[in-house]
């Protein structure tokens, strides 16, 4: 590697501190994790170095690829490896981390709420009050799940109406064309009516022009002959 390329090696001791920060947060979730706030508040702080630690691992990946010797460039590649692998061990160890912490805060809420909330005051506050906390918490979260399900019960109802009237107005647009099919037969039987007593109004005034012309030949026959 070429000694003047400082780029790289401010990058490799980036990438090497956000690792140690990101592990460092995750054992605090290990730790210090006993509210669901404070275990909030540590994932963010985690996501925003995990967004920092992905970009210079694409930095380092692209000083990789500009670098001018070849075997440089397979060593900085490499190291790219194994960091993009790190970063994946690290996401699997805190996704346990995390689950680990929401477990233990789920037991020590309903623990403090069916024996009396001791944990409560090591928070600073008394039984009376963790426990009015935790009960307010729950019926805030009953109540946002309820009106989750009437929202989601007025949807059905407004799709279903929506449906109803689609339906009608299909039935009735079916109806109008039954009627205008009933309508449009007719008028094809009387058009076929007309044209069959307009044939025979016709035949009849040929037979009188014909028994005309015949009955005046007749006449001048026997008046002339």
């Amino acid at each position: 590697m070429a000694a003047e390329d400082i780029h790289v090696r401010i990058c490799l001791q980036e990438i090497v501190k956000l690792d140690l920060e990101i592990k460092a947060c995750i054992q605090d979730i290990r730790t210090q994790a006993d509210s669901r706030e404070t275990l909030e508040d540590i994932n963010t702080e985690i996501r925003g170095k995990l967004r920092k630690l992905r970009k210079k691992i694409e930095d380092l990946e692209r000083l990789a690829n500009e670098q001018d010797r070849e075997e440089d460039r397979i060593t900085l590649l490499h190291d790219v490896g194994n960091h993009k692998q790190q970063l994946t061990n690290t996401v699997s160890t805190l996704r346990q981390s995390n689950l680990s912490a929401q477990l233990a805060i789920d037991r020590s809420e309903k623990d403090q709420l069916l024996n009396g909330g001791t944990g409560l005051r090591k928070r600073g506050g008394s039984s009376k009050e963790g426990l009015a906390k935790v009960a307010s918490d729950i019926t805030e979260n009953l109540m946002a799940l309820n009106r989750k399900i009437a929202d989601q019960v007025k949807q059905s109802e407004s799709t279903k109406s929506t449906l109803l009237k689609s339906s009608t107005t299909i039935t009735s647009t079916q109806e109008e064309m039954k009627s205008m099919g009933g309508h449009i037969k007719n008028s094809q039987r009387l058009i076929t009516k007309y044209s069959r007593r307009q044939f025979t109004d016709k035949l009849l005034i040929f037979l009188a022009l014909v028994f005309f012309f015949v009955t005046v030949l007749y006449i001048m026959k026997k008046r002339i002959w």
